[in-house]
């Protein structure tokens, strides 16, 4: 019989002490500890003689061997498929499409490798009536409804599949645990043993977690460093566009996108995400950027409306772009330009509210800035690239040629830049009408003397 240890878990942060406290010593949240009563032994716990310490040069290095989602987009957000053995934890808003996208592609996959779908928070019928309105094939793909962490065990080892579905984590209980499913050492402790199954199996895992009301997965911490890929489902009530979003990945790169838009019967992709997010009228106000999201140019409208104020502070306001960053550009504005901003209220805003993480964007946020101060379109078909420094000057930007590729595709004529590599400027000779700028005046006189 394993001994019993008594512990006290902060449900906020998930740091452990040995003692109760009325406040997180950690996080200074009251009232969030909560005694927890654990076994000191894993059940599944398995000792391994056979594994050793090898050097470098006695390991294999066998490239890889993916398998596709079944999506292109998900693909692309994992770094070129899933890999085997690896273990991705999905998170999102309730209702955002979690379960959706998940079935989907289970689907898809199990026309090639075997599949095996845990519903912990759902009936096998409750299943099966999503699973009909998404009207999807399917040839090994098994539904198998439990909560209790032994039994699914159990299951993952008879059924062996290539990818396993944990629908979702915080609903799964270990018994030898006396806390309530949900709670940090549960959530800890399932997915710590479902991990060590996964690996030793060589079984593809793919966890769903729930968020909590900030929008940050649910849990400790520890659970994101536990996994190989975490990834993001973002999207809105409102919107029917949906987006992943890669936070951590261990086989691709972070901070990948893939765009989805949620139908009747399902998510479907969106081959061509630039016409989301942009809108080739040229009025006041409204420039076009191109972005990095990962490996992905992608091109987006930045709108801002600047108007006279009626309080005696100024109201700034962002969606899609940091606070902090539209103040240091209007600062740069008035500074080097010479036109002050004390007396406006300014509003930006990105096409679908797209969030830009770039600072390439710094120039088409101040050129849209002055186009609405000055009710003046900008330069037509236009597009903006270039970190603004804070003495007026504009930096270089990251991953240039793929930006400046992605705006001769969508056709856009003109491309305003910092300085470029000469041969980078010959290779798209008449492509498109590249301009060159070395600092914001440069830009301003170009954009609004025609």
């Amino acid at each position: 019989m394993s001994s019993k240890l008594s512990t006290f878990i902060c449900q906020n942060c998930g740091s452990e002490t040995s003692q109760y406290f009325g406040r997180c010593l950690n996080c200074n949240s009251w009232n969030s500890i909560v005694e927890e009563i654990k076994s000191k032994r894993s059940r599944y716990q398995e000792i391994k003689n056979n594994k050793k310490s090898k050097p470098f040069n006695e390991i294999s290095s066998k490239k890889i061997s993916r398998f596709t989602s079944g999506f292109r987009e998900f693909d692309r957000v994992l770094g070129g498929g899933i890999v085997p053995g690896s273990v991705v934890l999905l998170g999102g808003e309730p209702g955002i499409g979690k379960s959706t996208i998940v079935l989907q592609s289970a689907g898809k996959i199990s026309l090639n490798e075997k599949v095996l779908y845990i519903t912990a928070e759902e009936s096998l019928e409750q299943v099966k009536i999503r699973w009909e309105r998404l009207n999807q094939n399917s040839i090994d793909l098994k539904i198998f409804a439990e909560t209790n962490l032994s039994l699914i065990i159990e299951e993952i080892k008879s059924v062996n599949p290539s990818f396993a579905i944990i629908d979702s984590i915080q609903a799964i209980h270990n018994h030898e645990m006396q806390s309530s499913p949900g709670s940090v050492s549960q959530v800890r402790e399932c997915s710590s043993e479902l991990q060590n199954l996964a690996k030793d199996n060589n079984i593809a895992l793919l966890i769903i977690g729930h968020v909590t009301k900030d929008g940050a997965l649910a849990g400790p911490k520890t659970l994101e460093h536990l996994v190989d890929t975490v990834i993001n489902f973002e999207g809105d009530n409102i919107s029917s566009h949906r987006l992943l979003r890669s936070i951590k990945n261990r086989f691709g790169s972070t901070f990948e996108i893939g765009i989805f838009e949620m139908l009747e019967e399902g998510l479907r992709e969106i081959k061509n995400p630039s016409s989301i997010f942009t809108n080739k009228e040229n009025i006041s106000g409204v420039t076009t950027t191109i972005t990095n999201e990962g490996t992905r140019p992608l091109a987006v409208d930045i709108q801002a409306l600047v108007n006279k104020t009626f309080y005696s502070n100024p109201r700034r306001t962002t969606t899609g772009i940091s606070i902090n960053r539209l103040h240091q550009i209007l600062a740069v504005i008035e500074k080097h330009v010479g036109i002050k901003l004390s007396e406006f209220d300014c509003y930006i805003a990105t096409g679908g509210g797209f969030e830009i993480n770039d600072p390439s964007s710094d120039l088409g946020v101040a050129i849209s800035i002055l186009s609405s101060l000055k009710n003046i379109p900008p330069l037509a078909s236009s597009s903006y690239i270039g970190e603004l420094g804070l003495s007026g000057q504009v930096r270089k930007s990251n991953n240039l040629r793929t930006k400046i590729e992605e705006a001769v595709r969508l056709g856009i004529k003109n491309i305003i830049v910092p300085k470029l590599e000469e041969e980078l400027n010959i290779n798209f000779q008449n492509l498109i009408n590249i301009k060159e700028i070395s600092n914001i005046k440069e830009a301003v006189n170009y954009s609004f003397s025609k």
